[in-house]
Protein backbone atom coordinates (compact mmCIF):
# COMPACT_ATOMS: atom_id res chain seq x y z
CA UNK A 1 0.00 0.00 0.00
CA UNK A 2 1.31 3.55 -0.70
CA UNK A 3 0.00 6.35 1.48
CA UNK A 4 0.20 10.25 1.68
CA UNK A 5 -0.12 12.27 4.04
CA UNK A 6 -0.86 15.41 3.88
CA UNK A 7 0.48 17.53 7.24
CA UNK A 8 -0.13 21.55 6.67
CA UNK A 9 2.05 23.45 8.75
CA UNK A 10 3.94 21.01 9.57
CA UNK A 11 7.03 22.53 10.61
CA UNK A 12 6.61 25.45 13.10
CA UNK A 13 7.69 28.65 10.57
CA UNK A 14 9.57 30.77 13.06
CA UNK A 15 12.76 28.97 13.45
CA UNK A 16 14.63 31.19 16.28
CA UNK A 17 10.96 30.16 18.66
CA UNK A 18 12.68 28.78 21.19
CA UNK A 19 9.90 28.32 23.33
CA UNK A 20 8.14 26.05 20.65
CA UNK A 21 10.86 24.50 19.39
CA UNK A 22 13.15 23.78 22.12
CA UNK A 23 12.90 20.11 22.93
CA UNK A 24 10.24 19.05 21.38
CA UNK A 25 11.23 15.52 20.19
CA UNK A 26 9.61 13.54 17.34
CA UNK A 27 11.66 10.43 16.75
CA UNK A 28 9.70 8.59 14.46
CA UNK A 29 8.96 11.51 12.23
CA UNK A 30 12.65 12.81 13.03
CA UNK A 31 14.03 9.74 10.86
CA UNK A 32 10.93 9.43 8.02
CA UNK A 33 12.37 13.12 7.61
CA UNK A 34 15.65 12.08 7.61
CA UNK A 35 15.90 9.05 5.65
CA UNK A 36 12.92 10.64 2.42
CA UNK A 37 14.29 11.91 -0.85
CA UNK A 38 12.93 16.09 -0.22
CA UNK A 39 10.99 17.93 -2.85
CA UNK A 40 10.69 21.41 -2.48
CA UNK A 41 8.38 23.72 -4.39
CA UNK A 42 6.90 27.86 -3.64
CA UNK A 43 5.00 28.06 -0.84
CA UNK A 44 1.05 27.39 -1.30
CA UNK A 45 -2.38 27.31 0.61
CA UNK A 46 -3.71 23.91 1.55
CA UNK A 47 -6.76 24.65 -0.59
CA UNK A 48 -3.86 24.70 -3.60
CA UNK A 49 -1.93 21.53 -2.56
CA UNK A 50 -5.56 19.90 -2.56
CA UNK A 51 -6.38 20.80 -5.74
CA UNK A 52 -2.79 19.58 -7.02
CA UNK A 53 -3.12 16.65 -5.73
CA UNK A 54 -6.34 15.91 -7.80
CA UNK A 55 -5.10 17.41 -10.95
CA UNK A 56 -6.65 21.40 -10.76
CA UNK A 57 -5.06 24.42 -11.54
CA UNK A 58 -4.49 26.59 -8.53
CA UNK A 59 -7.21 28.94 -9.68
CA UNK A 60 -9.90 25.80 -9.00
CA UNK A 61 -13.65 26.58 -8.14
CA UNK A 62 -12.61 25.76 -4.61
CA UNK A 63 -16.13 26.94 -2.98
CA UNK A 64 -18.04 24.58 -5.60
CA UNK A 65 -15.79 21.47 -4.70
CA UNK A 66 -16.03 22.47 -1.33
CA UNK A 67 -19.67 22.02 -1.66
CA UNK A 68 -19.66 19.47 -3.09
CA UNK A 69 -18.12 17.41 0.22
CA UNK A 70 -20.46 18.86 2.65
CA UNK A 71 -23.43 16.49 4.27
CA UNK A 72 -26.42 16.65 5.70
CA UNK A 73 -27.38 20.20 3.32
CA UNK A 74 -30.33 20.49 1.44
CA UNK A 75 -28.51 22.54 -1.47
CA UNK A 76 -26.30 21.13 -4.23
CA UNK A 77 -23.71 22.69 -6.57
CA UNK A 78 -25.42 21.82 -9.24
CA UNK A 79 -23.91 24.16 -12.16
CA UNK A 80 -24.53 26.91 -10.54
CA UNK A 81 -21.79 29.88 -9.79
CA UNK A 82 -20.47 29.58 -5.63
CA UNK A 83 -18.36 32.10 -3.62
CA UNK A 84 -17.27 30.88 -0.29
CA UNK A 85 -18.87 33.20 2.21
CA UNK A 86 -16.90 32.48 5.44
CA UNK A 87 -17.92 34.54 8.72
CA UNK A 88 -14.87 36.34 10.22
CA UNK A 89 -13.84 38.71 12.70
CA UNK A 90 -11.76 41.72 11.50
CA UNK A 91 -9.93 43.89 14.22
CA UNK A 92 -6.91 46.38 13.90
CA UNK A 93 -3.68 45.48 15.46
CA UNK A 94 -0.60 47.32 15.72
CA UNK A 95 -2.25 49.40 12.96
CA UNK A 96 -2.58 46.17 10.51
CA UNK A 97 -6.12 44.78 9.84
CA UNK A 98 -6.20 41.25 11.28
CA UNK A 99 -8.59 38.42 10.21
CA UNK A 100 -9.71 35.86 12.88
CA UNK A 101 -11.28 32.67 11.07
CA UNK A 102 -14.49 30.56 13.05
CA UNK A 103 -11.33 28.40 14.55
CA UNK A 104 -10.60 31.62 17.35
CA UNK A 105 -14.43 32.11 18.35
CA UNK A 106 -17.18 30.45 18.51
CA UNK A 107 -20.53 31.25 16.21
CA UNK A 108 -23.63 28.76 16.93
CA UNK A 109 -25.94 27.58 13.86
CA UNK A 110 -28.72 29.75 14.82
CA UNK A 111 -26.62 33.22 15.23
CA UNK A 112 -25.26 31.99 11.34
CA UNK A 113 -28.40 31.72 10.15
CA UNK A 114 -30.24 34.65 11.59
CA UNK A 115 -27.18 36.90 10.16
CA UNK A 116 -27.45 35.34 6.25
CA UNK A 117 -31.43 35.79 6.53
CA UNK A 118 -31.15 39.65 6.97
CA UNK A 119 -27.62 39.55 4.65
CA UNK A 120 -29.98 38.02 1.67
CA UNK A 121 -32.44 41.14 1.95
CA UNK A 122 -29.64 43.32 0.94
CA UNK A 123 -27.52 40.99 -1.35
CA UNK A 124 -30.39 40.55 -4.12
CA UNK A 125 -28.93 41.96 -7.06
CA UNK A 126 -25.13 39.83 -6.33
CA UNK A 127 -27.03 36.35 -4.90
CA UNK A 128 -28.21 34.46 -2.12
CA UNK A 129 -25.87 33.04 1.02
CA UNK A 130 -26.42 29.58 2.11
CA UNK A 131 -25.31 28.01 5.57
CA UNK A 132 -23.96 24.76 5.44
CA UNK A 133 -22.52 24.74 9.01
CA UNK A 134 -22.08 27.77 11.50
CA UNK A 135 -18.34 28.48 9.81
CA UNK A 136 -19.13 27.44 6.37
CA UNK A 137 -21.28 29.40 4.18
CA UNK A 138 -21.68 29.90 0.68
CA UNK A 139 -22.64 32.94 -1.68
CA UNK A 140 -24.43 31.39 -4.64
CA UNK A 141 -24.43 34.29 -7.34
CA UNK A 142 -26.96 35.71 -9.56
CA UNK A 143 -24.49 36.04 -12.63
CA UNK A 144 -22.06 34.04 -13.02
CA UNK A 145 -20.50 36.95 -14.78
CA UNK A 146 -19.87 38.68 -11.27
CA UNK A 147 -17.08 35.56 -10.56
CA UNK A 148 -14.22 37.53 -11.84
CA UNK A 149 -14.19 40.13 -8.61
CA UNK A 150 -13.72 37.28 -6.12
CA UNK A 151 -10.38 35.88 -6.32
CA UNK A 152 -9.57 36.52 -3.13
CA UNK A 153 -6.77 33.95 -1.33
CA UNK A 154 -8.13 30.96 0.46
CA UNK A 155 -9.54 31.27 4.41
CA UNK A 156 -6.33 29.18 5.45
CA UNK A 157 -3.69 31.54 3.48
CA UNK A 158 -5.21 34.83 5.42
CA UNK A 159 -6.37 33.67 9.14
CA UNK A 160 -4.44 35.37 11.79
CA UNK A 161 -2.91 37.48 9.22
CA UNK A 162 -3.02 40.72 7.90
CA UNK A 163 -5.17 41.61 5.06
CA UNK A 164 -4.80 45.13 3.86
CA UNK A 165 -2.38 44.51 0.50
CA UNK A 166 -4.32 41.27 -0.78
CA UNK A 167 -7.10 42.79 -2.85
CA UNK A 168 -5.13 43.97 -5.84
CA UNK A 169 -6.36 47.59 -7.22
CA UNK A 170 -8.64 46.50 -10.21
CA UNK A 171 -12.02 47.09 -10.79
CA UNK A 172 -12.84 43.71 -10.07
CA UNK A 173 -11.25 44.67 -6.38
CA UNK A 174 -12.64 47.88 -5.92
CA UNK A 175 -16.50 46.22 -6.73
CA UNK A 176 -15.71 43.39 -3.87
CA UNK A 177 -14.15 46.23 -1.49
CA UNK A 178 -17.62 47.92 -1.86
CA UNK A 179 -19.38 44.62 -1.54
CA UNK A 180 -17.49 43.53 1.89
CA UNK A 181 -18.06 47.33 2.90
CA UNK A 182 -21.81 47.13 2.79
CA UNK A 183 -21.51 43.41 4.26
CA UNK A 184 -19.68 44.80 7.76
CA UNK A 185 -21.63 47.75 8.16
CA UNK A 186 -25.14 45.39 8.10
CA UNK A 187 -23.48 42.79 10.16
CA UNK A 188 -22.01 45.14 12.65
CA UNK A 189 -25.61 46.91 13.15
CA UNK A 190 -27.34 43.22 13.89
CA UNK A 191 -28.17 42.56 17.16
CA UNK A 192 -26.72 39.08 17.22
CA UNK A 193 -23.38 41.22 17.41
CA UNK A 194 -24.72 43.83 19.68
CA UNK A 195 -25.67 40.78 21.89
CA UNK A 196 -21.98 38.99 20.84
CA UNK A 197 -20.02 41.99 21.87
CA UNK A 198 -22.77 42.43 25.18
CA UNK A 199 -21.28 39.19 26.60
CA UNK A 200 -18.05 39.80 25.85
CA UNK A 201 -17.66 37.74 22.49
CA UNK A 202 -16.33 38.77 19.26
CA UNK A 203 -18.31 40.18 16.90
CA UNK A 204 -18.95 38.21 13.23
CA UNK A 205 -18.20 41.57 11.57
CA UNK A 206 -17.54 40.54 7.98
CA UNK A 207 -17.40 37.44 5.72
CA UNK A 208 -14.18 36.15 3.37
CA UNK A 209 -15.53 36.02 -0.22
CA UNK A 210 -13.20 33.23 -2.10
CA UNK A 211 -12.80 30.28 -4.31
CA UNK A 212 -15.60 31.39 -6.94
CA UNK A 213 -16.57 29.29 -9.67
CA UNK A 214 -18.97 26.44 -11.05
CA UNK A 215 -18.20 22.54 -10.70
CA UNK A 216 -16.14 21.52 -13.63
CA UNK A 217 -18.31 18.37 -15.50
CA UNK A 218 -16.28 14.93 -14.85
CA UNK A 219 -15.70 13.63 -18.75
CA UNK A 220 -14.37 10.16 -20.05
CA UNK A 221 -10.99 11.94 -20.57
CA UNK A 222 -10.24 13.32 -17.68
CA UNK A 223 -6.67 11.34 -16.22
CA UNK A 224 -7.45 8.78 -13.49
CA UNK A 225 -7.49 9.90 -9.77
CA UNK A 226 -4.06 8.32 -8.07
CA UNK A 227 -5.81 7.43 -5.15
CA UNK A 228 -7.99 4.90 -4.22
CA UNK A 229 -9.70 6.44 -0.98
CA UNK A 230 -9.39 10.26 0.29
CA UNK A 231 -9.25 10.24 4.62
CA UNK A 232 -10.81 14.21 5.83
CA UNK A 233 -12.83 15.79 8.13
CA UNK A 234 -12.39 18.74 5.19
CA UNK A 235 -15.39 19.19 2.94
CA UNK A 236 -13.48 20.85 0.68
CA UNK A 237 -10.79 17.30 0.55
CA UNK A 238 -13.95 15.09 0.30
CA UNK A 239 -15.17 17.33 -2.34
CA UNK A 240 -12.43 17.12 -4.25
CA UNK A 241 -12.35 13.27 -3.92
CA UNK A 242 -16.07 12.77 -4.57
CA UNK A 243 -15.74 14.88 -8.04
CA UNK A 244 -12.97 12.49 -9.01
CA UNK A 245 -14.82 9.56 -7.75
CA UNK A 246 -12.69 7.99 -4.66
CA UNK A 247 -14.03 7.13 -1.91
CA UNK A 248 -14.42 9.28 1.18
CA UNK A 249 -13.75 8.32 5.10
CA UNK A 250 -13.50 10.28 7.81
CA UNK A 251 -9.98 10.15 9.07
CA UNK A 252 -9.76 7.42 11.52
CA UNK A 253 -8.00 8.22 15.75
CA UNK A 254 -4.56 6.60 14.84
CA UNK A 255 -2.73 5.40 11.70
CA UNK A 256 -3.41 1.46 13.18
CA UNK A 257 -7.24 2.01 12.62
CA UNK A 258 -6.35 3.22 8.95
CA UNK A 259 -4.62 0.17 8.16
CA UNK A 260 -6.86 -2.29 9.31
CA UNK A 261 -9.36 -0.96 6.84
CA UNK A 262 -7.09 -0.87 3.80
CA UNK A 263 -5.55 -3.66 2.18
CA UNK A 264 -2.75 -4.16 -0.64
CA UNK A 265 -1.89 -2.64 -3.90
CA UNK A 266 -4.09 0.44 -3.15
CA UNK A 267 -2.93 4.21 -2.70
CA UNK A 268 -4.65 6.21 0.00
CA UNK A 269 -4.64 10.27 1.21
CA UNK A 270 -4.91 11.27 4.51
CA UNK A 271 -5.51 14.74 5.74
CA UNK A 272 -3.83 15.49 9.13
CA UNK A 273 -4.75 19.47 10.13
CA UNK A 274 -4.22 19.06 13.36
CA UNK A 275 -1.58 21.96 13.36
CA UNK A 276 -3.34 24.59 11.32
CA UNK A 277 -4.80 26.26 13.97
CA UNK A 278 -1.74 26.56 16.49
CA UNK A 279 0.33 28.08 13.72
CA UNK A 280 -2.12 30.65 12.23
CA UNK A 281 -2.45 32.10 15.56
CA UNK A 282 1.08 31.47 16.91
CA UNK A 283 0.18 29.24 19.81
CA UNK A 284 3.28 27.52 20.24
CA UNK A 285 1.84 25.44 23.20
CA UNK A 286 -1.14 24.46 21.32
CA UNK A 287 1.52 22.98 17.97
CA UNK A 288 3.65 21.35 20.75
CA UNK A 289 0.48 19.29 21.79
CA UNK A 290 -0.85 18.38 18.80
CA UNK A 291 2.51 17.25 17.30
CA UNK A 292 3.74 15.38 19.98
CA UNK A 293 -0.42 13.92 19.33
CA UNK A 294 0.66 12.82 15.72
CA UNK A 295 3.61 11.02 17.02
CA UNK A 296 1.88 8.83 18.77
CA UNK A 297 -1.15 8.42 16.69
CA UNK A 298 0.49 8.03 13.39
CA UNK A 299 3.94 9.05 13.15
CA UNK A 300 5.70 6.50 15.31
CA UNK A 301 2.69 3.49 13.60
CA UNK A 302 3.64 4.34 10.07
CA UNK A 303 7.38 3.91 10.76
CA UNK A 304 7.12 0.87 12.08
CA UNK A 305 4.34 0.06 9.46
CA UNK A 306 6.99 0.96 6.59
CA UNK A 307 9.77 -1.10 8.14
CA UNK A 308 7.23 -4.34 8.29
CA UNK A 309 6.53 -4.05 4.85
CA UNK A 310 2.59 -3.12 5.72
CA UNK A 311 3.05 -0.08 3.78
CA UNK A 312 5.47 0.26 0.51
CA UNK A 313 6.01 4.07 0.04
CA UNK A 314 4.91 7.14 2.83
CA UNK A 315 4.77 10.37 1.09
CA UNK A 316 4.31 13.28 3.82
CA UNK A 317 3.32 16.50 2.24
CA UNK A 318 3.04 19.53 4.00
CA UNK A 319 2.21 23.43 2.85
CA UNK A 320 4.46 25.59 4.94
CA UNK A 321 5.26 29.38 5.16
CA UNK A 322 9.21 27.99 3.98
CA UNK A 323 7.75 25.90 0.84
CA UNK A 324 5.24 23.24 -0.65
CA UNK A 325 7.52 20.29 1.02
CA UNK A 326 7.39 16.92 0.21
CA UNK A 327 9.24 13.73 1.72
CA UNK A 328 9.25 10.48 -0.06
CA UNK A 329 10.11 6.79 1.82
CA UNK A 330 10.33 3.52 1.07
CA UNK A 331 10.97 0.61 3.38
CA UNK A 332 14.74 0.33 1.72
CA UNK A 333 15.21 4.07 3.11
CA UNK A 334 14.81 2.88 6.72
CA UNK A 335 18.01 1.58 6.26
CA UNK A 336 20.28 4.49 5.82
CA UNK A 337 21.53 4.64 9.04
CA UNK A 338 24.03 7.25 7.75
CA UNK A 339 20.94 9.85 7.89
CA UNK A 340 20.81 11.07 11.05
CA UNK A 341 17.60 12.26 12.19
CA UNK A 342 17.59 15.91 13.36
CA UNK A 343 14.94 18.03 15.63
CA UNK A 344 12.27 20.11 14.13
CA UNK A 345 14.36 23.06 15.24
CA UNK A 346 17.30 22.70 13.07
CA UNK A 347 14.83 21.32 10.01
CA UNK A 348 13.17 24.59 10.69
CA UNK A 349 16.43 26.54 10.29
CA UNK A 350 17.61 24.55 7.75
CA UNK A 351 14.75 25.10 5.78
CA UNK A 352 14.90 29.04 6.73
Amino acid sequence: MQLTLLVPELIWPEPDDRDTLDGLACPALETLLARSRLGRQPPQSLEAALSDAFGHAQAAPYAAFRLLGESGIDFEAGDQCWVAADPVHLRFHQEHLILADSGSFGIALDEAQELAEALNIHLADVGRIHVAAAERWYLELADTLLADGFDSPPLSAVAGRSIEDLLTETSQARSLRKLLNEIQMLMHAHPINQQRENTGRLPINSLWLWGAGTLPPRTDSDAPCRFDGMWSSDPLALGLARAAGVPTHRVPVDAATLLEHTVADTSHLVVLDDLLGPVHYENGENYRGAIAALEQRWFAPLRAALSAGKISQLRIEASTAYALLAWECRRSDLWKVWCRPQPLAAIARTLA
